[in-house]
């Protein structure tokens, strides 16, 4: 298992990368699989651990992340041997080590930060097994083994029944997650908000955020780690996620929803496929609509909630499904998808 090295795994907050190298990885160990996790060295697991960084290098300034990516990277292909099959939670850099070695690689493609990366994954599209987390997410010029969505440790999330009182923002601040529009359907719902996840984009945090924090109305507590994320959402009246961008998956979305609290999200990306309208919330397009949606949410069964979404992304489901497709490449019967 080649996790990401930007954070431990699991990450103590932000990480969603390596929150589904954890997941995947303590899954399969808990069916009696041999795996190892390669992954920073404070990383914690039941799993053989193999760790070339101390810690990741977003947490530890010392950690070089280039010098530390190619030598975690390269470790895994030196071992190649030893293993039935690679499983690639990393990104692109790996697959440029597929053709020199006999193991089939099967790299789930997180999304696309930039269409300047596509041409390594087309370059390689021949030899390994491309995953997508969403139909949505799939690239035209690429071909794909299965697409196989996030699975969330379901008893990590508690049922929550909204007496909060609060809206709820969390992911990443960056404009393409629409923290700024969040802080605006909230003042016209009249709800009080809070925002939670690490800054990405500290100009747009001064500029469109920070002036919109009173500690009252809009309240911002950070990145937040597992038990405080748990009691944000299930306490949250709704998750709003007015995304900018065609998101690949949206972990949090299926967090909050396994814990019974609905999503108003813009219908991009992969939401539709996420959020079934009037189960687990509303898609929606524009302020003015997600405004309505906040008035009606009370409508929504937080029980039927989370049972639709303990059914379709419980890390059981998702590690049924890679477990099927690792025992199919490994007995040959699964080609990589381009030959």
């Amino acid at each position: 298992m080649l996790a990401s090295i930007a954070h431990r795994v699991p990450p103590l907050d932000y990480g969603p990368w390596e929150q589904v190298a954890a997941t995947l990885t303590e899954g399969l160990v808990a069916r009696g699989h041999d795996v190892t996790l390669f992954a920073t060295a404070d990383s914690t697991t039941s799993a053989r651990l193999h760790a070339q960084a101390p810690a990741g290098y977003e947490e530890d300034p010392t950690v070089d992340a280039k010098v530390s990516e190619a030598l975690h990277i390269a470790a895994v292909f030196e071992r190649a041997a030893q293993f039935d099959v690679i499983s690639n939670q990393f990104d692109f850099l790996p697959l440029a080590f597929s053709r020199l070695v006999g193991t089939p690689v099967v790299t789930t493609v997180h999304g696309f930060s930039s269409e300047r990366i596509v041409p390594v994954y087309r370059a390689y599209d021949d030899v390994v097994h491309y995953v997508s987390i969403s139909d949505a997410d799939r690239h035209p010029d690429l071909h794909y083994a299965a697409t196989i969505h996030h699975g969330i440790e379901v008893d990590r999330f508690s049922a929550g029944d909204g007496q909060g009182g609060h809206l709820l923002f969390l992911g990443r601040i960056h404009p393409d997650k629409g923290t700024a529009t969040a802080i605006e359907v909230a003042r016209r719902a009249g709800l009080p908000l809070v925002i939670a996840g690490p800054v990405q984009d500290e100009e747009y945090f001064r500029r469109a955020v920070a002036p919109a924090i009173d500690g009252s109305a809009v309240r911002y507590v950070g990145p937040v780690g597992p038990q405080e994320r748990d009691r944000l959402l299930g306490g949250a009246l709704a998750l709003l996620h007015p995304i900018d961008f065609d998101e690949p998956f949206g972990l949090s979305v299926a967090e909050s929803l396994v814990t019974g609290t609905p999503v108003i999200a813009h219908a991009r990306g992969s939401m539709p496929e996420l959020v079934r309208p009037g189960v687990s919330g509303h898609l929606v397009d524009g302020i003015d609509e997600a405004v309505r949606a906040v008035a009606a949410v009370h409508r929504i069964d937080r029980a039927a909630c989370r049972a639709d979404a303990i059914a379709r992304f419980s890390a059981d489901t998702m590690v049924d499904a890679y477990e099927h497709l690792f025992r199919e490449v490994v007995a040959g019967r699964v080609p990589a998808a381009g030959r």
